[in-house]
């Protein structure tokens, strides 16, 4: 009986979830540190700390992701790799379309605010992500 009231707080709750909107694709611009990856079997590894983060620039539905390595002066390290994309919208979802010389993938964008990104891939392993805060040193 106990699951069964899990399981029906669950559906209630992802009914209640707020759809990602176009005018959310936004607030992927920024700098995101990777918090927490949830396996589909349900396990999950938290991350406490990030050598680098990732760089997301979008422009209107084409952009780039890129990994940095922030640095103490408040800067950030970074090659010129870069993972271009597009955003695609399918059955009102949202998903990030990635394409290079070796490899073709996409990421469903579940959520995205200022301060959150979660997003699920083919595998359905769920990354969540929040908006990176440089130290502060004074």
């Amino acid at each position: 009986m106990r699951g069964f009231f899990i399981l029906l707080l669950c559906l209630l709750l992802a009914a209640c979830a707020k759809k990602v909107q176009s005018e959310d694709l936004t607030n992927l611009n920024g700098y995101w540190e990777i918090q927490k990856v949830v396996f589909p079997n349900g396990e999950s590894k938290n991350y406490t700390i990030n050598a680098t983060i990732d760089y997301i620039e979008v422009v209107e539905r084409t952009g780039f992701r890129k990994k940095v390595q922030p640095i103490l002066d408040g800067g950030y390290q970074t090659s010129d790799d870069a993972e271009k994309f597009n955003i695609l919208e399918q059955n009102d979802e949202f998903y990030i379309r990635y394409k290079n010389d070796f490899s073709e993938w996409e990421e469903k964008i579940k959520r995205v605010t200022l301060d959150e990104l979660v997003l699920i891939n083919a595998d359905q392993i769920t990354y969540i992500y929040k908006r990176f805060e440089p130290i502060k040193l004074e």
